[in-house]
């Protein structure tokens, strides 16, 4: 598949400012605007509206709903009426959720694991249930509602996502109750990649494959990024980083080449960023395509 690049917007402090930010990752080449779903952040479908009305062509996506928070048939009607009013341009992602305090501030309960994946796998049913139905409305412009991306790195996850997505987002990383991610190393992809293709099993070749982007290191400084990332590395680790596929380490050139090798080796062809990184990441853009 070819290659796609998307941006996490995180930040956003007046309408003019995210405008610009909008405007700007669409003309670097980013084929996608995602916003993440945390507390403290921008609101995923208003922003969404404001960027389908900034910009032309980039895809918005929700990266991702955290789930839990939301009824599946509420969220339907406001899923198809933002794709309705931006013309076909969402892509719906969406999570378990891992962060205990923001359901704690919310006034949620904060359910087991598996829970959450359930209501995931729920909650994808649903959407592709009512969207499935003619009589339904608000009707999505996308024929059958917007792709569902489905984030996950566990197992359980993994099978949800293989079952129900048209992209599945690998996380290459745990995450604990905290929110405090933890990189997987090489062999932990390697093993958890095969197993992710043996469930997609005929859909392989068919279903996306998108990676987060956490860090992108330069040459001069991977002494730094070491101890930067070091709570994210498992313990003991030695590997180095650029073993770890959520981290681009090297010049443009080599990062370019890291990201056609991962597509070779993996099928990971959909890149996401997060927006501290947008400027950074750009020149890859044009260096891979």
């Amino acid at each position: 598949m070819d290659f796609r690049f998307g941006v996490n917007m995180v930040s956003s402090d007046s309408r003019d400012e995210w405008v610009e930010k909008c405007r700007r990752a669409e003309a670097l080449g980013y084929d996608v605007i995602g916003i993440p779903d945390h507390l403290g952040l921008p609101a995923p479908f208003p922003a969404m509206m404001l960027a389908a009305e900034a910009t032309e062509r980039v895809r918005l996506n929700t990266f991702v709903l955290n789930v839990p928070f939301y009824n599946p048939a509420l969220l339907a009607r406001d899923v198809a009426t933002v794709d309705q009013l931006s013309g076909g341009r969402v892509e719906l992602g969406l999570g378990a959720g891992y962060v205990e305090a923001e359901f704690e501030t919310a006034g949620i309960p904060f359910p087991s694991g598996g829970r959450r994946v359930d209501h995931v796998a729920e909650t994808a049913a649903t959407l592709k249930r009512l969207y499935a139905d003619a009589d339904y409305r608000p009707r999505p412009a996308q024929a059958g509602g917007p792709p569902l991306l489905i984030a996950g790195w566990g197992e359980r996850m993994l099978r949800v996502a293989a079952e129900h997505a048209d992209i599945v987002a690998v996380t290459g990383a745990g995450t604990a109750g905290n929110g405090q991610l933890t990189l997987a190393g090489p062999s932990e992809v390697a093993g958890r990649m095969a197993y992710l293709r043996r469930l997609l099993g005929d859909r392989a070749d068919t279903v996306e494959l998108n990676l987060l982007i956490q860090a992108l290191v330069s040459p001069g400084e991977r002494d730094e990024a070491r101890q930067r990332l070091a709570p994210h590395l498992p313990a003991h680790n030695t590997d180095p980083l650029e073993e770890f596929i959520t981290i681009l380490v090297g010049t443009p050139e080599q990062m370019a080449d890291r990201l056609r090798e991962r597509r070779e080796t993996y099928g990971i062809n959909y890149i996401t960023v997060l927006e501290p990184n947008m400027e950074k990441f750009a020149p890859l853009i044009q260096l891979v395509r």
